[in-house]
C-alpha cells in the first residue's frame, strides 16, 4: 500500500471504530461525504475522540490551533488534513 492508501485505510477504520459506523459504511465514504453535522454519530464529543485516535493511529501530533470546523465538514477534508500531517 502507498502512504495515501495507508492513511485512508487507517482513517476509515478509525471512523468505523470510534463512530460505530461499521466497515461497510466507512468504506462507502467518498471525498464529498459529510461528517460533522451530517452523520448523527459525529457530534462534538466524537471530535475529541477522533482527534486522539488520529494521533495514536497515525503517529502524529495535532495542535489545537490547527483545528477548525472545515476539517470535519467532509471525509475528503479530514483525509487531506491527515495526509498533510503524516507527510510533515
Amino acid at each position: 500500500m502507498t502512504a495515501p492508501d495507508t492513511v485512508d485505510a487507517t482513517l476509515r477504520a478509525l471512523l468505523a471504530d470510534v463512530l460505530g459506523l461499521g466497515e461497510a459504511r466507512a468504506a462507502a465514504l467518498i471525498d464529498d461525504s459529510g461528517l460533522f453535522g451530517a452523520l448523527p454519530e459525529f457530534d462534538s464529543m466524537a471530535v475529541a475522540t477522533v482527534l486522539t485516535e488520529m494521533e495514536d493511529r497515525l503517529g502524529i501530533i495535532i495542535d489545537d490551533d490547527e483545528i477548525d470546523g472545515e476539517i470535519f465538514e467532509t471525509y475528503g477534508n479530514l483525509l487531506a488534513f491527515s495526509l498533510r500531517k503524516v507527510t510533515n
